[in-house]
C-alpha cells in the first residue's frame, strides 16, 4: 500500500519495522538453542595470554575490549574480577557478566583465539602470530552445590599491583587460591579488602570446579576441555588474521566474516549463532 501510494515516509517506517522484528526474531531463535541447565547463568570469561610475549599480552587487550563490547551490545553489565597488567597490554584477566542466558551465549568462546598481524611492536614490521585461551565458566548460584573440602586448598595472600604514590596499596590483600585435587588457580586483586578478594575468588573457583566436574563426567570431554590445551599452534577454534588479507573464521563451525574490525568492536553473535546451530545438529 505504501509503494502504491508512493508515500515513502511511510515505506521507511514499514523498513525499519521489519528490520526489528527481524533482529528480534533471531535472538528468540538463538535462545530456543540455549536448553542446558545453566545456560541462563551469568558468566565468568577468563583470558589469559599464551605464544607470542609482548604482542600475546596486546592481543589479550584487544579481547577483553572486544568482549566488554559485545556486552555493551547485549545490554549486559560487566565486573573486572582480577586484572594482572604486563608490558604491551594484559597479562591476564577474569570478568563477570552479567545478563539474562549469558554463560549460554558465551560458552562457545571456550578455546584458544589466534591473531595473525603485522606486529606493531617490531621495528622491521614483519607479520607474527600470537596466541590467547579463553575460558567460560558460569557464575554458580549459592542454592546449587559444589563441595570444596578446607584441606583441598591452598590459599596465598600478596600485594596487588597497581597505581603507585599515595593510592598503592601497602598490605597483603590479594588472594591466590590453588585447588590441590584439580590443579585450579584463580586469584583476585581488584577489592582493597583482603575479604572481599577471597569472597570473589573462591566465588569464580566453584564456578570452574562446576565446570571441571561437569565436563569430566562428559563423553565428549576431550573435544570440549580446551583450557587444558597448549595456548599455541593445532588447538585453535578461532583465527583473527589483520594480514595479508583481513578475515575472521571459526574453525569449528567453519563460518567466516571479512570486516574483522566489526568483530573487534563486539560483533560476534554471527559465530555464536553458528556455534549454537553447530551443537544443536551434532547432539
Amino acid at each position: 500500500m505504501a509503494l502504491a501510494e508512493k508515500d515513502e515516509s511511510l515505506e521507511k517506517g514499514i523498513a525499519e519495522s521489519i528490520k526489528s522484528i527481524e533482529e528480534k526474531f533471531a535472538e528468540l531463535k538463538t535462545i530456543q538453542l540455549l536448553g542446558d541447565e545453566m545456560d541462563n547463568a551469568d558468566a565468568f570469561i577468563t583470558i589469559h595470554s599464551g605464544a607470542g610475549g609482548t604482542e600475546a599480552c596486546d592481543w589479550v587487550s584487544m579481547l577483553y575490549r572486544m568482549y566488554t563490547r559485545w556486552t555493551e551490545r547485549k545490554g549486559f553489565d560487566i565486573e573486572v574480577i582480577d586484572m594482572l597488567e604486563a608490558e604491551g597490554g594484559l597479562k591476564s584477566v577474569t570478568v563477570q557478566v552479567k545478563g539474562s542466558y549469558a554463560h549460554g551465549y558465551l560458552k562457545g568462546e571456550s578455546g584458544i583465539h589466534r591473531l595473525v598481524r603485522i606486529s606493531p611492536f617490531d621495528s622491521n614490521a614483519r607479520r607474527h602470530t600470537s596466541f590467547a585461551s579463553v575460558y567460560i565458566s558460569p557464575v554458580i548460584e549459592d542454592d546449587i552445590n559444589v563441595e570444596i573440602r578446607p584441606e583441598d586448598l591452598r590459599v596465598d595472600t600478596y600485594r596487588a599491583s597497581g597505581a603507585g604514590g599515595q593510592h598503592i596499596n601497602k598490605t597483603d590483600s590479594a588472594i591466590r587460591i590453588t585447588h590441590l585435587e584439580t590443579g585450579i588457580v584463580v586469584q583476585c586483586q581488584t577489592e582493597r579488602s583482603q575479604h572481599k578478594n577471597r569472597a570473589n575468588a573462591m566465588k569464580v573457583l566453584k564456578s570452574k570446579l562446576y565446570e571441571y566436574y561437569r565436563q569430566k563426567q562428559d563423553e565428549e570431554n576431550e573435544k570440549y576441555s580446551q583450557e587444558k590445551k597448549d595456548i599455541a599452534w593445532g588447538s585453535q577454534i578461532r583465527s583473527y588474521v589483520f594480514q595479508p588479507y583481513t578475515m575472521v573464521k571459526d574453525h569449528r563451525t567453519k563460518h567466516e566474516i571479512g570486516n574483522i574490525q566489526s568483530v573487534m568492536d563486539g560483533n560476534i553473535d554471527p559465530f555464536i549463532e553458528e556455534y549454537l546451530n553447530f551443537i544443536w545438529k551434532n547432539k
